[in-house]
């Protein structure tokens, strides 16, 4: 769960700036020098076994709550992304670089849904503020691949090599991920701009799935009405 990892890094940065985890001359994992024992925080809490868990404001919510639903499939997003990079890494496609910057961006926007609005301090405000210029880079990426395809003129299904196909997935997964964040957005919990920045995300992934069928040279299904 995203909102375990941000809280888990949040738990690792406050021990590290108190020099209980690494030592001033050891090297990271490395055991400290003297008589003192090495802190390492591990993966699991145990504090999610009973149903609940928090969020970055430390609200103890059930994990059914939206905001855990919004959490859990924009995670599966970023993971979409990581294989769709992976296959255009293969295909030595010129979108890598473009793919990851995105699932950094997905990282904070995990953080902004982690932090409901409704018991936000200032300072949580302040920390995961998520800026709108992210949104005006996917439209950019999506003008520049978009001169490079030819007119939509037929629906496609998801094809056209591993690639591309896997990019569609990404896709799908952005679009449940923004229907559920639409929830949140519904009750003032999450920062618009989040909601705004999914919509282009799905446009910049099918976008880019067409033109990795392009650049492979690969062909795009073109759905045919078939009769009973």
């Amino acid at each position: 769960m995203a909102v375990a990892r941000l809280l888990l890094r949040r738990a690792v940065r406050g021990v590290t700036r108190a020099g209980r985890l690494y030592s001033s001359e050891g090297a990271e994992g490395s055991a400290p020098k003297g008589n003192k024992a090495e802190k390492i925080p591990k993966i699991y809490t145990k504090t999610g076994d009973k149903g609940y868990s928090s969020t970055y404001t430390g609200e103890r919510r059930p994990k059914d709550n939206l905001v855990f639903e919004a959490l859990g499939t924009t995670d599966e997003l970023t993971s979409a992304i990581g294989l769709a990079k992976e296959f255009c890494l293969d295909a030595n496609l010129q979108c890598v670089a473009e793919l990851e910057k995105i699932q950094c961006r997905l990282q904070d926007i995990g953080s902004n849904i982690a932090t409901p609005l409704s018991s936000a301090r200032e300072s949580h405000k302040v920390n995961t503020s998520f800026n709108e210029d992210s949104v005006q880079e996917l439209e950019q990426w999506i003008d520049k691949y978009t001169v490079q395809l030819p007119p939509l003129t037929s629906f496609i299904l998801p094809s056209g090599g591993k690639a591309s196909a896997s990019l569609h997935v990404a896709r799908a997964v952005c679009r449940r991920a923004e229907r559920v964040t639409f929830k949140l957005l519904q009750t003032g919990e999450a920062d618009s701009r989040v909601g705004k920045y999914l919509n282009r995300l799905s446009d910049y992934l099918f976008t880019l799935a067409r033109y990795a069928a392009k650049a492979e040279g690969r062909p795009e299904t073109i759905y045919t009405r078939i009769n009973p």
